[in-house]
């Protein structure tokens, strides 16, 4: 090859990457506008979600079901509306990337995104919903449990409160297990067993004479739930 040969292959390989470069600036261009749009929309929807849920006092509601003493147990404030405005925030934005990645020709991404990563996403906000709401039922049975037993003259009250909550909160993290598709043959068939040690404990423990504790109890958890 000789030089004027090897100058003209150069020149046009520049050329094209030139030419590459100008085609390609407008859909960078484009995808970061959408970025920046999509980030700045999503703040402005996850703060707007939070105002609406703090408006109808969600987070009073849960402090009701118990929110704020799981809230002491964790030593973290939890809160109902902020949970809901972080996730909206992150879900617009994941729609953002999506739109971006198409944008810049990446079709693998933008599937990538879409079909499995926002896929998933979904599942995961329902296992959260799942959690959080098993956490709230938990700590709201168990204080009935607590208060019935109480009233019913029967001791042990904090342990059958306990076990209460636990049971509870064992049903919930098989849930959510199971939403977010981890091992579900097998959190299936551990569900089934857990309601049938259930069942039988509480057959053996009903036909040992527990029946007019029983009937105290369920009379003092009647009211209580009438009370709340």
């Amino acid at each position: 090859m000789d030089y004027a040969t090897y100058q003209a292959t150069v020149v046009q390989a520049l050329g094209d990457l030139y030419a590459k470069t100008l085609s390609f600036l407008p859909n960078l261009l484009a995808a970061l506008i959408v970025l920046i749009v999509g980030w700045l929309i999503a703040i402005f929807l996850s703060k707007a979600v939070i105002k609406i849920l703090e408006a109808i006092k969600v987070d009073h509601l849960a402090n009701q079901l118990g929110l704020d003493r799981l809230s002491e147990r964790t030593g973290k404030h939890l809160s109902i509306a902020k949970l809901g405005g972080w996730l909206i925030k992150w879900f617009f934005f994941l729609g953002s990337l999506v739109a971006a990645a198409d944008i810049l020709g990446l079709t693998e991404v933008s599937t990538f995104l879409y079909e499995d990563v926002l896929g998933y996403a979904g599942h995961v906000v329902v296992a959260m919903a799942v959690l959080l709401l098993g956490l709230l039922a938990a700590n709201f049975f168990a204080g009935i449990v607590e208060s019935a037993v109480k009233a019913g003259g029967l001791a042990k009250a904090s342990t059958l409160a306990s076990l209460t909550r636990w049971s509870i909160m064992v049903f919930t993290v098989i849930a959510a297990l199971s939403q977010l598709q981890i091992a579900t043959v097998f959190l299936q068939d551990l569900f089934r067993a857990l309601i049938a040690m259930l069942a039988i404990a509480g057959g053996i423990a009903f036909g040992l004479g527990g029946r007019d504790s029983a009937k105290k109890v369920l009379d003092s958890v009647e009211e209580n739930l009438k009370a709340r």
